[in-house]
């Protein structure tokens, strides 16, 4: 790991660790909690940013637009969307007849554009596929988790999850803590997967789905495991998986029995809770992640998921705030670190947008920038 300097704008220097062979820079600042990215049809960069960390509706999309690979820099930040409620996750899909959609998930409900290249505002009225929870942080029984987050799979069709409301409850929304499946228009909604507290990182590599997902914070500074499972699309056709919130959390990669929530009619069985591909220390708070194939030339990417951890609220912690690789068995190892620094928070990690074999973003929804990362 080798100390790259960083320069924000009216910030001190700071030094991330990451691999020699790597460099870092900042390629758009000044966003206001920057959340999500995908890349538009028309090769456009387009990101979420969610204001700040209250329940508003204050969020907005924006176009990164004239990326120069050489100057490191966008020409443009576009406002695409604005006055939205805590935007998170966004994709665009083309469907059979050739028409490309924006798809983009609120806290209360997912909605979709038709999208037209070079546009720079919607040219079409929304459409919405979905509603959702809209209550946040002041919720009377502990509401949070206000993101939702989306990604396309085998067969047409659209993965969504829906975070808890509470940190260990039984919910009384069915859709809290799942994940869903319906047709591309919206159409044949239902739940394939349930007990994911709060799986805000989701994406498909071939037929099988990635997914990051958030314990509880009631079992201590070291309990329970934040884990990344694994899901074939095969057993997504199935559905009936129960990953075992709240009655289980993940240590060691297995569920194991949660003695301090009371056992209840709607006993789970944390035996047949699926084992997490990899895991995380506790309340690293795991979020975007990408994967790098086979025709990566790094070797420090190739065949390798980057997870950004996001970190924990508790400083003192000094857990995740960094971004790290996993392998296909499982292994993690850490691949950006600095952004926590004796208690001073430098940033926070969030979402990995692959650009090339060896290039991707990174936001930070801290420090309110994208940067871009590549091989020398």
């Amino acid at each position: 790991m080798t100390p790259h300097v960083v320069r924000l704008k009216g910030k001190h220097p700071f030094s991330l660790l990451l691999p020699a062979e790597f460099t870092i820079a900042p390629v758009a600042e000044g966003l206001k909690r920057v959340r999500f990215m995908a890349k538009s049809p028309d090769g456009r960069i387009f990101v979420t940013t969610m204001h700040d960390l209250s329940d508003n509706s204050e969020g907005a999309v924006y176009i990164l637009d004239g990326f120069n690979q050489q100057s490191g820099r966008f020409a443009r930040v576009i406002p695409y969307l604005t006055n939205l409620h805590n935007p998170n996750s966004i994709a665009f899909y083309k469907d059979a007849q050739g028409q490309d959609w924006f798809y983009l998930a609120l806290t209360d409900r997912l909605v979709r554009y038709k999208f037209v290249g070079g546009e720079e505002r919607p040219t079409s009225r929304p459409e919405v596929l979905a509603t959702y929870p809209a209550y946040g942080l002041s919720y009377k029984y502990g509401g949070w988790h206000l993101t939702r987050t989306i990604s396309f799979g085998p067969g047409d069709l659209l993965y969504v999850t829906v975070g808890s409301s509470c940190n260990a409850c039984d919910e009384k929304e069915e859709i809290r803590a799942t994940l869903s499946v319906m047709d591309v228009d919206g159409k044949n909604q239902h739940i394939v997967a349930r007990g994911l507290r709060n799986a805000v990182g989701m994406r498909f590599v071939g037929d099988t789905l990635f997914l990051t997902n958030m314990g509880a914070d009631h079992l201590g500074d070291d309990e329970p495991d934040d884990p990344m499972f694994s899901v074939s699309a095969s057993a997504l056709q199935e559905g009936g998986l129960d990953y075992g919130w709240p009655r289980c959390y993940y240590s060691g990669g297995k569920a194991k029995i949660d003695s301090h929530f009371p056992a209840g009619p709607a006993g789970t069985d944390c035996q047949a809770a699926p084992e997490a591909l990899a895991f995380f220390g506790a309340h690293s708070s795991p979020l975007g992640l990408d994967y790098f194939g086979v025709d990566s030339t790094s070797p420090v990417l190739k065949g390798h998921f980057l997870v950004a951890l996001h970190g924990a609220s508790n400083k003192k912690l000094d857990r995740g705030y960094r971004v790290v690789s996993v392998d296909s068995h499982g292994q993690v190892q850490d691949f950006i670190t600095g952004f926590i620094d004796h208690g001073v928070v430098r940033g926070r990690p969030c979402d990995i947008l692959k650009l090339s074999d060896n290039s991707f973003l990174l936001s930070d929804d801290t420090a309110n920038v994208i940067y871009y990362l590549r091989t020398k």
